[in-house]
């Protein structure tokens, strides 16, 4: 009986941490492309909650069904903050991009605060309650749609990149920014569209986070700092590693629920990122820098 629940506890962790996966990804794909560190990551994800938020109680429109439309629209909302306000500031030194992006995240939070309060608001949909049994296992219901959505999102972001024409040329813009300038390419514009890759990546994963938490204007700060525990785990600026950071980082939350109390789950999340840096500074799947 035991086993039983510890494995359906660690189930419950991987889903949700396929869904932080794809909320870390997009920070990893933002970094490894523009060499900018989005410090408005949790931020941006508040945003795209708050949209599923509405949209559900106004017009009853599940967050799994609006899971692209919000992702676009986040595309869009990133594409413009790199190509208007972040770009003039990429060669410009790191502690300036710094001071701009934290600016942005007060900014953010501040105006959730004003618009929508305090108070937590949730999503409840009509397979809340709901669970599928295999056997001794029992998944909840919205943490296998999120994850399964998780999975799908990844998988469409990683042929992309792997095989689209915009792909590889974001690609040779990360191996080598002088030489993809000197063969034509239109970096200024790549890196926007990277950006709004990445806000798309947080979108998503923040619809989907609808279904399992609630939803105030804090918890943007709290996802970004979550968000940098897991590339920095998996290793900054892999996608490979951002997806196994954000499935170990979930299990380890889950299983420190069960075996301790929930507030124990931020301790271990920042124990093994201890355990990498000292262990393998680069991350798990990162590359060694000498």
């Amino acid at each position: 009986m035991a086993f039983d629940v510890y494995l359906n506890v660690a189930v419950a962790g991987v889903l949700t941490g396929l869904v932080y996966g794809l909320m870390a990804l997009g920070l990893s794909v933002i970094f490894g492309v523009v060499r900018v560190v989005n410090f408005a990551h949790g931020e941006m994800m508040s945003i795209a909650m708050y949209i599923a938020v509405v949209l559900f109680s106004t017009l009853h429109l599940d967050p799994l069904v609006m899971l692209v439309p919000i992702a676009a629209v986040m595309f869009a909302f990133g594409y413009a903050l790199q190509s208007g306000l972040i770009n003039p500031f990429i060669t410009r030194p790191e502690h300036s991009q710094f001071l701009l992006v934290v600016a942005l995240a007060i900014i953010i939070v501040n105006a959730l605060l004003i618009i929508f309060g305090p108070d937590a608001q949730t999503v409840q949909t009509s397979y809340a309650y709901d669970s599928f049994q295999l056997g001794p296992l029992i998944v909840d219901a919205a943490k296998l749609y999120a994850g399964a959505a998780a999975i799908v999102f990844t998988a469409a972001l990683f042929a992309f990149f792997r095989f689209s024409l915009i792909g590889t040329a974001i690609r040779a813009c990360a191996d080598n920014y002088t030489g993809a300038l000197v063969v034509g390419l239109n970096v200024n514009r790549l890196y926007a569209l990277t950006f709004g890759i990445g806000a798309a990546c947080v979108g998503a994963a923040g619809t989907m986070m609808t279904l399992i938490i609630d939803v105030t204007p804090i918890v943007g700060p709290t996802y970004t700092l979550l968000a940098f525990v897991i590339v920095i785990t998996g290793g900054l600026g892999s996608m490979p590693g951002a997806l196994l950071g954000g499935i170990l980082i979930g299990l380890t939350e889950a299983m420190a629920g069960l075996l301790f109390t929930p507030s124990a789950k931020s301790m271990f999340s920042f124990a093994i990122l201890v355990l990498v840096l000292l262990l393998r500074p680069q991350g798990i799947l990162g590359r060694r820098l000498a």
